[in-house]
C-alpha cells in the first residue's frame, strides 16, 4: 500500500508569499530564514554568557607581559614596535641570506634566458651553424651572399599560426624575463652595497666632480687602515 501511496501524484504545497496589503515590509520570512536567524541569535547569547562569566572570575591581581607590551587601539590590540630588537651581526646573517637568495633567483632567470634564446636561436652575435663558401670573383661571392640571406631570412618561410603563435608567446616571455633579470641584477647591486656599508671602516660619498665616470649612482671610498 505505501508503494501505491507514493505512486500518486501529490500537490506540492508552497510556502505563501508576502501578501499585497503587507508589501511595504519586504519579503515574507520562511521558516528557513528563521531558523538561520535564531541560530546567530543563540550564538551572540552564548559568546556573551561566556565573557561575563570570564569578567565576573576574573583574578584583580592577574598580570602576564603583554599588558605592559601591547596598547589598544581603535578596539584592537597591537604590540609595541621593538627598537633594535636583533643585534648588528644578526642583521648581517640575515642581509647576506637576503643577497644569496636575490643572487640565486638572477642566475636562475639567467640561465632559463639563455634555454629559451637558444630555442629560438636568437644569437645574433655568434650563429650556431656556419657555412664558408669559396668564390671564384666577386659577382659569384654577391650571388652566394644573396642566396645566403634568402635562406636565412624567416619572414620569407611560410609558418603554421599555433607555431607562430607559441614563437611570439616565447619572444613575449624571453622580453619578461630579461626585464625581471635586469630588476634582480640592480637589487643585487643596492643590497650588496648597503652590506658594504654596514661594515665597519671609515668611508666618504664622493662628490661628483671626484667620479672618473659618473652614471649617476653614489660612489662610496673607504680609508685605508693600517693593518697591525
Amino acid at each position: 500500500m505505501s508503494s501505491l501511496r507514493n505512486a500518486v501524484p501529490r500537490p506540492a504545497h508552497k510556502e505563501r508569499s508576502q501578501p499585497q496589503a503587507r508589501k511595504r515590509f519586504g519579503l515574507l520570512e520562511k521558516h528557513k530564514d528563521y531558523v538561520i536567524r535564531a541560530k546567530a541569535y543563540h550564538q551572540k547569547e552564548d559568546i556573551k554568557k561566556k565573557l561575563k562569566q570570564k569578567a565576573a572570575f576574573k583574578n584583580p591581581d592577574e598580570f602576564y607581559s603583554k599588558m605592559i607590551n601591547s596598547k589598544t587601539v581603535d578596539g584592537v590590540h597591537r604590540p609595541k614596535e621593538e627598537i633594535n630588537k636583533y643585534s648588528a651581526e644578526e642583521l648581517m646573517i640575515m642581509k647576506t641570506q637576503d643577497i644569496g637568495y636575490v643572487f640565486q633567483k638572477w642566475q636562475s632567470e639567467k640561465n632559463k634566458i639563455d634555454k629559451l634564446t637558444a630555442s629560438l636561436q636568437c644569437t645574433e652575435e655568434q650563429p650556431s651553424r656556419r657555412h664558408v663558401y669559396f668564390a671564384e670573383d666577386r659577382e659569384e661571392a654577391r650571388e652566394l651572399e644573396l642566396q645566403a640571406k634568402s635562406k636565412t631570412d624567416i619572414s620569407a618561410i611560410h609558418i603554421p599560426k599555433d607555431i607562430k603563435k607559441k614563437m611570439d608567446r616565447s619572444y613575449r616571455d624571453l622580453e619578461a624575463r630579461k626585464s625581471r633579470a635586469k630588476d634582480l641584477e640592480k637589487l643585487y647591486m643596492d643590497m650588496s652595497m648597503q652590506k658594504e656599508l654596514q661594515k665597519k671602516g671609515r668611508k666618504r660619498k664622493l662628490r661628483e666632480d671626484e667620479i672618473l665616470n659618473p652614471n649617476g649612482k653614489p660612489v662610496y671610498k673607504w680609508k685605508a687602515d693600517r693593518k697591525r
